[in-house]
């Protein structure tokens, strides 16, 4: 039997949806039928993007979202339910990235990096999932779904993304700690654990001769596209998942292993 997830009468609620990961996440939710709403500081660019899914047939709705900023956080929030109604989906994926030796990170790199990639997530997904608690006492059948983006660097040490990577190992345990919590409310908390991909963020480190020494060290030495965390993020998304509780899946073409 073939699986068809349908999304229709879903709202899901994507951060960082300006590009990358995030940009893909929303084009793949809308095409699964539904209502996305696109999260992020670039307007224009979620502008751009709404145009695109709506030319598809698609729905979606704009809004500025800070995850650094509490009250732009609430106010993201509000506009969505105000907009396309309760949610169903979060996609937690605004983070900033940094390669730096361990020795060189200072005290304003090591900020920037945890309050986007740690607090800015985990206040985001707490809000999310406080109002996906609070529509689950109303409706007894309700699946709400929160995927967190997190990275293989949360999983094993990587050269020059120390720091990095313990923001995505905090998100991997908060991943783990919020499925634990909520899951009795029907809500299913995973994390996506990119490996090296083709985004806005790696765009150009594959022509320099540090990123042809890392594509010699892959298992096959390729980079992966976005568009390969499209069938994870369906299945994540949708009611086919609701014995996934909890995981932190790697895709990553088998280089964790290593």
């Amino acid at each position: 039997m073939a699986l068809k997830v349908n999304l229709k009468e879903k709202v899901a609620f994507v951060s960082g949806a300006s590009s990358g990961i995030g940009a893909r996440c929303a084009r793949v939710l809308a095409a699964a039928g539904a209502n996305v709403v696109l999260a992020a500081r670039r307007v224009e660019r979620l502008k751009d993007l709404r145009a695109e899914i709506e030319a598809a047939g698609g729905a979606a709705h704009a809004t500025y979202l800070d995850v650094t900023d509490l009250d732009s956080l609430q106010a993201a929030l509000v506009e969505a339910e105000s907009q396309c109604g309760p949610l169903d989906i979060l996609i937690n994926n605004s983070g900033v990235g940094g390669a730096r030796e361990l020795t060189e990170v200072d005290a304003d790199e090591y900020e920037r990096l945890f309050d986007t990639n740690v607090r800015g997530a985990f206040f985001l997904a707490q809000a999310v999932g406080r109002r996906m608690i609070e529509h689950s006492r109303s409706n007894s059948g309700f699946r709400g779904r929160i995927i967190n983006i997190a990275s293989v660097a949360g999983l094993r040490p990587v050269p020059q993304l120390g720091v990095y990577g313990m923001t995505k190992a905090a998100v991997i345990q908060m991943t783990r700690a919020q499925a634990k919590e909520w899951g009795r409310f029907g809500i299913n908390v995973n994390a996506i654990c990119p490996g090296y991909l083709h985004t806005e963020m790696t765009e150009g480190l594959w022509e320099t001769e540090r990123g042809q020494r890392l594509l010699q060290s892959l298992p096959r030495q390729r980079v992966g596209s976005v568009e390969d965390l499209d069938g994870l993020v369906l299945l994540l998304s949708s009611d086919e998942s609701q014995m996934i509780n909890g995981a932190a899946i790697p895709v990553d073409d088998g280089w964790s292993l290593a």
